[in-house]
């Protein structure tokens, strides 16, 4: 069975290059999807034998659509049955494209398969630590997958690809209307690729929590009617926590003082997070610390996206790096 791997990026400069040299030998194809990069990121990846797709930045550009892009360009050269969909700042890990091809293979319903990401670096940085753990999955059927997963070429084509629209989300959003038509997403318990989130300040989390916000609010939209719910979950905690309570909470106290005591709700469920969810000691209080704080970024991506859908118009990007 052949695979073709797609890259996107901007400005990725060695993370892209390392990306590259991971991906050769290990797939039959490789297109690179830039959008915008002023770092010789182009010139990189077609000195690596890659196939480049150099996006028209006139039409709003979405990581959706360059994966939708990255894929026709790729078939042009003759048909795959796999692709392997990599952000431009992660890596495959040696052996992750025959141990996913060997399950897909043996797999006829699964559309989708990813594995372990692990951060590069998390020890640089809270930030990075964060996204390490974020990335922890059990093994086992699924519901969605991250930018960094092996999909079927039939399955994907016969859904209609990514929606280009998306800003964020678009990968969850995919499997939704996979696992309708019958496809299953599997995790499986080996290494993919290391990722490089290179998060330095506060700042980046905050946008990436609001980008995650943004991605609630819209999948609901989509498709929180259907049976599973989908985004509806994460869409309500982030209102709730991080906006209608602490609205509650000034309103309340304005009215009767001891109503400002309701802002304990916010240690005792880190207190209650930590205690149940771990990661066990430390680690598992600064988690559960920064889950919370999320939610207010989470709330203004929720509510910014309410507003804009209001008025009628679309989000612009929201970019943490």
């Amino acid at each position: 069975m052949s695979v073709g791997a797609v890259l996107i990026g901007r400005n990725e400069g060695a993370r892209l290059v390392a990306a590259l040299k991971a991906a050769r030998g290990q797939v039959a194809r490789i297109v690179y999807v830039d959008s915008g990069s002023t770092d010789g990121s182009v010139a990189a990846a077609r000195a690596a034998g890659a196939a480049v797709v150099d996006l028209d930045l006139s039409v709003p550009f979405t990581a959706a659509r360059a994966r939708n892009e990255g894929l026709a360009r790729l078939l042009r050269d003759g048909p795959l049955d796999y692709v392997q969909f990599i952000d431009g700042d992660c890596a495959l890990q040696p052996g992750w494209i025959d141990t996913a091809r060997a399950f897909l293979d043996e797999n006829p319903q699964a559309a989708v398969v990813h594995g372990r990401r692990r951060e590069r670096y998390p020890e640089a940085t809270i930030y990075n630590q964060l996204c390490d753990w974020e990335w922890q999955r059990p093994p086992g059927r699924a519901k969605s997958c991250g930018g960094d997963a092996l999909m079927r070429v039939a399955a994907v084509r016969a859904v209609g690809g990514y929606n280009p629209g998306l800003i964020a989300g678009e990968e969850p959003e995919l499997c939704v209307r996979l696992r309708a038509e019958g496809w299953q997403i599997w995790c499986l318990d080996a290494e993919m690729t290391l990722h490089d989130a290179a998060m330095t300040r506060f700042r980046q989390f905050w946008k990436r929590a609001q980008r995650s916000g943004h991605a609630y609010a819209e999948g609901a939209a989509m498709h929180g009617a259907s049976p599973e719910r989908h985004g509806v979950e994460g869409r309500n905690r982030a209102l709730l926590w991080g906006a209608g309570l602490p609205a509650a909470i000034l309103l309340a106290g304005l009215i009767w003082p001891w109503a400002f005591l309701g802002v304990l709700l916010y240690p005792a469920q880190v207190i209650r997070v930590a205690l149940t969810q771990g990661p066990p000691g430390r680690p598992g209080w600064i988690r559960s610390l920064f889950l919370m704080l999320a939610k207010f970024p989470q709330a203004q991506g929720v509510l910014a996206y309410l507003v804009d859908r209001l008025r009628g118009r679309r989000t612009g990007l929201i970019e943490y790096k």
